[in-house]
């Protein structure tokens, strides 16, 4: 079968394909045809070697993806051939608050362990979920890391209906964020410096579009929307400096959520503001599985359908990195698993 990996050294140009045999579940293992896998920041990370210049090649990339049960070993009660599944990112954490253990990278599928970018794939029962029963797989696989952090980070905010979010971008948190936010009739608030990504937010319900490329005092725009108040909850999926700026149209009371280091690690604040706002900053990332099959029965109650900017092929890997980098996308990019691929992408 052909698998995707990073080959002697780091960097899109050294994603191959290669020839490896296909898996046989043991006893406790399951065997999914992935049909298909979804790119994260986190995986263009993986693969430059910014996440961990130290990590064993070859390495099989890709966190998220989504498949069918092909073979389950003989002690697999969850699980069942022809089941829909979807890959979990960090296995570990099944329920309840993290764990240093439960979250050690080491178990995270595609950065401590392989990842899904491979025709077959064996599984431990705690690295898959049963996937959302109106969405195909192509949609499925975009849910582990993206879907599941907007839907947590709106959760530990405690977001309810005529309440305002304030989000930055239009990538797949962002995009996730504004569909889960509509779901709870909550005002969307985004900003993007694309007036064509603001119009195809609209679509989508969000109440409120900044660009702030034209309007780079982007703050009073926000403060105007909600009569001097503030926004209720901000997903700062930038970070750096604009934790500040997200920080100075939060009402009293309110949450940020950081999910987001584009901007950079390094986030300053001024803590009287922090202390006159009330205000909750909570660090996070992604959620536990107990937290995904919440997120998968409310996707499928509210008939929830994901974003997908683009779609590429197997054999066009290296192109879906390269639009991942360059932060075009609007939503989700993802890959479709086939046969037919060069031996070189």
């Amino acid at each position: 079968m052909k698998a995707i990996a990073i080959q002697n050294g780091f960097g899109i140009d050294h994603l191959e394909s290669i020839e490896v045999p296909k898996p046989q579940p043991a006893t406790d293992e399951v065997l999914v045809k992935v049909q298909a896998v979804s790119l994260n920041y986190v995986d263009l990370m993986v693969v430059t070697g910014k996440l961990n210049p130290n990590l064993p090649l070859p390495f099989i990339p890709g966190a998220d993806g989504a498949g069918i049960v092909e073979q389950v070993g003989n002690d697999v009660t969850a699980f069942k051939p022809g089941d829909a599944v979807v890959t979990t990112f960090i296995p570990k954490w099944t329920s309840g608050e993290p764990t240093k253990q439960a979250v050690d990278y080491a178990t995270r599928q595609g950065v401590g362990s392989p990842g899904q970018l491979s025709e077959y794939k064996v599984f431990k029962v705690d690295r898959l979920t049963k996937a959302p029963a109106n969405l195909s797989a192509l949609e499925a696989c975009t849910l582990p890391v993206a879907g599941l952090t907007a839907w947590n980070a709106l959760h530990y905010a405690s977001v309810t209906a005529g309440e305002t979010v304030l989000l930055h971008g239009t990538g797949g948190v962002s995009i996730f964020a504004l569909q889960f936010a509509k779901a709870l009739s909550a005002h969307v608030i985004i900003t993007s410096s694309s007036d064509a990504k603001l119009r195809r937010a609209k679509e989508l319900g969000a109440d409120y579009l900044i660009n702030y490329h034209t309007t780079p005092n982007w703050e009073e725009t926000v403060l105007s929307f909600t009569d001097g108040v503030g926004v209720d909850a901000v997903l700062e999926t930038v970070g750096g400096k604009n934790l500040a700026r997200s920080l100075g149209v939060l009402r009293t009371g309110g949450s940020i959520s950081i999910m987001g280091l584009l901007g950079g690690s390094e986030m300053t604040i001024d803590a009287l503001s922090l202390m006159e706002r009330h205000a909750t900053i909570r660090g996070m990332e992604v959620g536990n599985t107990q937290d995904f099959q919440d997120m998968n029965q409310a996707i499928e109650q509210h008939d929830i359908h994901p974003v997908i900017d683009r779609t590429f092929t197997f054999d066009e890997v290296r192109a879906a990195f390269t639009d991942l980098e360059q932060g075009k996308h609007f939503g989700k990019i993802a890959i479709l698993l086939q046969r037919g691929y060069a031996n070189k992408i």
